[in-house]
């Protein structure tokens, strides 16, 4: 492709220079800051040649152009619009600073919380494993095993506050056992614990504030705002602390002063306050979800898509977080489900509809994604698009809700929904089916009803797009061939690709992040991977290894071009856990080691480990055949590239 003329249209598109705050790319995508949004044609920028998808996210313009060529247009674009290249941390201030204070404050929290809730879903699964097994085995519910396992289903709801003021901790950059001492301190034994109040004859209180008036010595289980408030203003005490006190005293003087006055203001003032606000708020969503004929639930699954385009959907986290501590009852997760599911019917309905072949591509398997719980590719991919599905799935959400306000169904967790749902609502799985069933089948009906297929979308069909198809999951045939140096095996005109690393294959379609999942950079599979290495998956030449070490581009022998991504969004670490072994132009042979990384830190930084591995020009081949899911090794074939 002509790499000048597609930055030439791009610098076009958006407004030109006048409008450019900031440029950077990432190992897929041209990322822009730019003043005025109402001033890029959109429209126009997704049509530019090698222009895979376009979207606005984190107060960026955020074009996908994939690997290998997305640095080439950048390279191009910074000439042309005459500007300085820009660090990924510049891009994000300077999105952030054109950001709401309200966007901004709903994406901290979900900095926050999304970290925790594989810790949440754990739990909530073996809580509703358990009470599924005590319905089959009445008997159980009084046996040692039951004690023993019900003791960890709930471990994570009772000690939350310490989960949250960590993730806290690690979100404002505060040293991360000082908040989690803080979290202690709002949950210490010598508190009479939240849940205990109701029954309890007397409670104790303190004079605070040499007297002034008396606080109730309670502990804050249940509470989830309170603990964030506590450990931001912890955070920023500590931060000025470092900057004032002598480096020889930093060290005793910093962590006392923090603790003393973050934990006095926390009991004091902050959780007082915050808690009778929180509360306010949680009684104000179940008066809400509530209402009588669930026409409140209604409401919030109709907004519910909407939130998701505005990126305000990580509030949600919050508030059930609260539900659960409160009520142990997620009321919330049923009206999501109804809108993921709604969104997800009417992308397949485009899908089967329409006769664009590069559509059909991309709505199917966001499609499937959307029924699985994530609703990104569906809904920025395909129906936001064309609209009138996307107002199909909102409507199709309203009338799933309903009936979860009018069923009153809740979850035994968060941060599962769609099919996943039945594992934590066994209570209710009669009422969980017609909540899915009522979603899809009316975004469905609406979807085909209103999409009219206009002609010029047909005609505007590519070749290569028409090619590349996913032949489901079957599994690629052939023995596993050892990690050493052999070439891709071909079998007449296909070509394999061997796993690049060990751990647990999934579907494309389950990454949390729609460029991949959507399948817009091309056909693959991904791997959560076991251990920190990452090899060549056959013979070929480094295209790209980008300098933070977490992305690589690799071209085979017989053309095959693979993208290995290694994480989401873990450009961020700006090279931090990443050690690369190869650089731009090296040859290698099949299992030489590309990269090591530091898979527990990357974790422990709160980022999905998750390693797509894309064949990123799949529209060179009828067909690209995955592995089927399961436990994987590095060497074993994982992919299957047929002409």
């Amino acid at each position: 492709m002509d790499y000048r003329k597609a930055a030439q249209d791009v610098y076009e598109s958006i407004g030109g220079k006048e409008n450019i705050i900031s440029a950077a790319h990432c190992a897929t995508r041209l990322r822009l800051v730019i003043a005025d949004n109402d001033k890029c044609d959109k429209d126009a920028v997704e049509n530019i040649e090698g222009v895979k998808g376009v979207f606005f996210a984190s107060g960026q313009l955020q074009i996908i152009f994939g690997t290998g060529t997305v640095n080439k247009v950048y390279d191009e674009f910074l000439q042309i619009a005459g500007i300085g290249a820009a660090t990924k941390e510049e891009v994000k201030q300077a999105a952030s600073a054109r950001t709401s204070f309200w966007k901004r404050a709903v994406k901290t929290l979900g900095d926050v919380f999304v970290p925790i809730i594989p810790a949440i879903v754990a739990s909530g699964l073996l809580m509703g494993l358990l009470e599924g097994l005590c319905k089959i085995y009445p008997a159980m519910a009084q046996s040692g095993t039951y004690t023993i396992l019900h003791l960890f289903s709930n471990a994570a709801f009772v000690f939350l506050p310490v989960l949250i003021a960590i993730s806290a901790a690690r979100v404002f950059g505060g040293n991360l056992f000082l908040g989690a001492v803080v979290g202690m301190i709002m949950i210490h034994p010598d508190l009479l614990n939240a849940w205990s109040v109701a029954g309890a004859e007397s409670i104790p209180t303190a004079d605070a504030w040499f007297g002034l008036y008396q606080i109730n010595l309670v502990g804050y289980q249940g509470h989830v705002i309170p603990v964030v408030i506590a450990v931001w203003i912890m955070c920023m005490l500590e931060k000025k602390l470092h900057k004032i006190v002598p480096e020889i005293l930093d060290l005793f003087v910093t962590p006392l002063v923090t603790v003393l006055v973050t934990g006095y203001l926390t009991l004091t003032i902050i959780g007082p306050v915050f808690s009778w606000i929180e509360n306010g708020v949680l009684s104000g969503m179940q008066f809400l979800i509530t209402l009588p004929f669930g026409i409140g639930a209604a409401v919030c699954g109709a907004a519910y898509a909407p939130t998701v385009v505005a990126g305000v959907h990580h509030m949600y986290n919050a508030l059930e977080a609260g539900l659960l501590s409160g009520t142990g009852l997620n009321t919330w997760m049923p009206i999501a489900t109804a809108a993921n599911v709604a969104q997800g019917a009417a992308a397949l309905a485009l899908a089967l509809k329409t006769k664009n072949k590069k559509t059909k591509s991309m709505a199917l398997p966001a499609s499937l994604s959307a029924f699985l719980g994530i609703t990104e590719p569906a809904i920025f991919g395909v129906n936001i698009r064309f609209m009138k599905p996307f107002v199909a799935g909102c409507i199709g959400g309203a009338c799933g809700a309903l009936i979860a306000g009018w069923t009153g169904i809740g979850a035994s967790a968060y941060g599962v929904t769609g099919l996943f749902g039945y594992l934590i609502t066994t209570d209710y799985t009669l009422q969980y089916t017609m909540i899915i069933a009522v979603s899809a089948v009316i975004a469905f009906i609406l979807s085909w009803a209103l999409y009219k297929e206009e002609p010029a979308a047909v005609r505007n069909t590519s070749d290569s797009a028409a090619a590349a198809t996913v032949s489901g999951p079957a599994p690629v045939s052939g023995p596993a061939a050892p990690v050493s140096g052999q070439a891709a095996e071909k079998s007449g005109s296909d070509t394999t690709v061997y796993s690049p690393v060990s751990g647990e294959a999934i579907a494309l379609s389950q990454v949390k992040d729609e460029t991949f999942a959507s399948g817009v950079l091309g056909n693959g599979m991904a791997i959560i991977p076991s251990e920190g290495k990452v090899y060549a998956p056959f013979d070929g030449t480094v295209q790209t290894i980008f300098p933070t070490g977490h992305a690589v581009g690799l071209l085979g022998t017989d053309g095959t071009e693979i993208l290995i991504h290694i994480g989401m969004d873990t450009v961020k670490l700006e090279g931090k856990y990443f050690t690369a072994h190869v650089q731009d132009g090296s040859d290698v042979k099949k299992g030489d080691l590309l990269i090591e990384f530091d898979r527990e830190g990357i974790l422990g930084e709160g980022y999905d480990i998750t390693i797509p591995v894309i064949v990123t020009n799949t529209g060179d081949y009828a067909q690209v055949n995955t592995q089927a899911a399961g436990s994987v090794k590095a060497g074993e074939p994982v992919l299957s590239c047929v002409k």
